[in-house]
């Protein structure tokens, strides 16, 4: 198995963290170096714990030994992840940091920092209604406020990135403030400052980004891990399963080449496991190790991926269920007012590519989205929220220039959910049939058609006429096209607080065996990467209470 293996010295004297640990096994075992299994694994180790964190991916970051990169960053210790600008890239060549298809059946960051190391690194705190509404006792935005703090604390963000203080690709962000702020009556706002206001709310997107380049915690958390002894980062690590002993989680079994295995065990009666995989890796890890739905278990044990006798299952019909994406609408828009830009990878434009080099400053400094945009609709005794951001250029079809993509989706308080579901080689996909619930499509279009009512005469849209009707936009939204019907990719919420895990991410019917990720988040008023390590910390504050 080829790894890369990181602050290993000095393991065989570390027996005695623990005194009835054994000298081989781990105080805790965190799978996936996401956002979430990074920030845990930073507090368990920082507690004092002996602990391992695994990432089935490699190198990323250039801090990483990451290394793929175009030829004008030939010389500096910068690799393609570390820029900003090339965001665009790497979502689209998905090569080395995306999972593999014989891994997961959907697209995902498989690589260090998982997905904040593929994203365009937008970073938006949640309001607290989402906690006090959609999470479980102990989850309140008062439970919360410390991790919160804690995770403004250590990770960087920014609303303005370039290093010389200036704005650039304006000109869309311009045209949206006449169209929203002076036309729709939405307030400007400072987004992360005014955290908890998404009720017409309009401003520059808020990136986790640190002095012009991509943060993320492999660039803070992961590093004040490595810096202790008492922590260990293995890297080329698939694991395959859970192995357990009834209800105690005993070692994970990671898989090599010609079907060897390596076992990395807990420390008997007192080590914890942790997956981070997120929200398709981690249910699926349940299910191979016996625990989930006794149909996907069956199936499993049909197609010989599951060995474990159904007396030893635990039935749990949660695991996997549930499943959200932000179900996703492009809207492309011209004015004569904007000029759009498109990144390019090997070849910027010379005064952009040295503005960067010399100053990280400028279009390659951030990720192409230049405004963003919330407004809640109200649904019953309810809302539901919905987030716009625009992007510096047009896309699919509409690509010329003074055209720009307003991107639409449906978020916090949608009805309609999918499942993760796997394969007869018991790999994860996701089924999630958006708008199966009207009520969801009907409160996009109503956020659509709100905002076309201010639409200026200036500001031309695409596919969907700017005096539609709410019935006509309901149905064009909730009607597949290239433009409609489309996945973002922020899977969460398939291993829930109460059904899935306790209020401590502890999996139901196990003794130590937790899930902490994006799989316990409930659908978010933002984008999820904020609010996944917001719930790490929390989670590593309830862990370490336990003990």
């Amino acid at each position: 198995m080829k790894s890369l293996v990181f602050s290993l010295a000095g393991l065989a004297s570390l027996g005695a963290v623990v005194a009835e640990c054994e000298a081989d096994a781990y105080d805790v075992i965190v799978v996936g170096a996401g956002p979430a299994g990074i920030v845990v694994a930073d507090r368990m180790s920082e507690a004092g714990k002996k602990t391992l964190l695994l990432e089935q991916g490699g190198a990323s970051y250039y801090i990483t030994g990451g290394r793929k990169r175009p030829s004008w960053l030939n010389g500096t210790d910068l690799s393609r992840v570390d820029v900003p600008g090339l965001y665009k890239s790497i979502f689209a060549t998905q090569d080395n940091l995306t999972c593999s298809s014989d891994y997961l059946n959907s697209f995902s960051g498989c690589t260090l920092g998982g997905c904040t190391a593929i994203n365009a690194g937008l970073f938006f705190q949640p309001p607290a209604s989402d906690f006090d509404t959609y999470f479980p006792e102990n989850w309140k935005s008062a439970d919360v406020a410390d991790a919160i703090t804690k995770v403004r604390a250590k990770q960087p963000f920014t609303d303005n990135p370039s290093q010389d203080g200036k704005r650039y690709l304006q000109s869309g962000f311009e045209v949206a403030r006449e169209w929203l702020v002076e036309g729709a009556g939405y307030a400007e706002v400072t987004i992360n400052d005014a955290a908890d206001d998404k009720s017409k709310v309009f401003g520059h997107p808020e990136y986790n980004y640190e002095g012009g380049q991509r943060s993320g915690p492999v660039k803070t958390y992961l590093q004040s891990a490595l810096d202790r002894p008492n922590f260990s980062l293995l890297t080329g690590a698939r694991v395959t399963r859970v192995d357990r002993d009834g209800e105690t989680a005993t070692a994970v079994i990671v898989g090599g080449t010609n079907g060897t295995e390596t076992s990395y065990s807990v420390c008997s009666g007192s080590g914890r496991i942790i997956l981070s995989g997120g929200a398709l890796a981690s249910p699926q890890l349940l299910m191979v190790s016996g625990i989930g739905d006794p149909e996907a278990l069956t199936n499993l044990t049909t197609n010989g991926v599951l060995s474990i006798s159904s007396s030893d299952w635990i039935n749990n019909t949660a695991v996997g269920d549930k499943l959200f994406d932000n179900p996703n609408t492009f809207i492309e828009l011209t004015s004569p007012n904007i000029t759009s830009y498109e990144y390019s990878y090997d070849n910027p434009p010379t005064t952009d590519k040295e503005l960067y080099l010399t100053k990280r400053s400028g279009p390659y400094s951030f990720g192409s989205q230049t405004s963003a945009f919330w407004d809640m609709i109200p649904d019953g005794n309810g809302t539901i929220g919905c987030q716009g951001t625009i992007d510096s250029s047009g896309a699919l079809d509409f690509t010329a220039n003074n055209t720009i993509t307003l991107n639409v989706y449906g978020t916090s308080g949608l009805h309609s959910t999918g499942k993760v579901v796997l394969d007869e080689r018991g790999l994860a996909g996701a089924s999630v049939p958006f708008y199966t619930d009207k009520r969801d499509a009907v409160a996009v279009a109503t956020f659509i058609h709100n905002i076309f009512a201010a639409l200026p005469a200036s500001l031309t849209p695409h596919l969907i006429a700017r005096n539609s009707t709410l019935e006509e936009l309901t149905t064009w939204v909730s009607t597949w096209s290239q433009y409609t019907l489309g996945n973002v990719l922020h899977w969460s919420s398939s291993c829930r607080f109460e059904t899935c895990v306790d209020t401590n991410t502890q999996v139901l019917g196990m003794d130590n065996l937790h899930v902490v990720d994006a799989s316990i988040v409930p659908p978010l008023t933002t984008n999820p990467v904020f609010g996944v390590m917001i719930a790490a910390e929390r989670a590593s504050e309830l862990i370490l209470a336990l003990d």
